[in-house]
């Protein structure tokens, strides 16, 4: 024996549809606090290695300033390219 088609009042359908409605948006909150956590985590392993390593730091900060001289006009460097390479960079609004 089995059931092929239920027929249910417009109001349990309702109700039925709301249900599931809710159960997937419960999965896709689950899902977006999952990747959440996890860009968290590598923002944090990120940073260590920043903080542990003085040549990772540089390097992002290198590729910081290429993405700033690509949306500006004109950069002018005081200390030439042995003042890029040596010191901090210092952007100045």
């Amino acid at each position: 024996m089995g059931v092929k088609d239920i027929i249910l009042p417009g109001e349990m359908k309702t109700i039925l549809n709301q249900v599931v409605e809710a159960e997937k948006a419960a999965k896709a909150n689950i899902i977006k606090r999952r990747e959440e956590t996890a860009a968290t985590r590598s923002l944090l392993n990120t940073a260590k290695l920043m903080d542990e390593s003085a040549t990772l730091r540089r390097l992002k900060e290198l590729e910081t300033l290429e993405i700033i001289a690509d949306k500006v006009d004109k950069i002018t460097v005081f200390g030439g390219m042995e003042g890029i390479i040596k010191d901090t960079l210092k952007v100045n609004v």
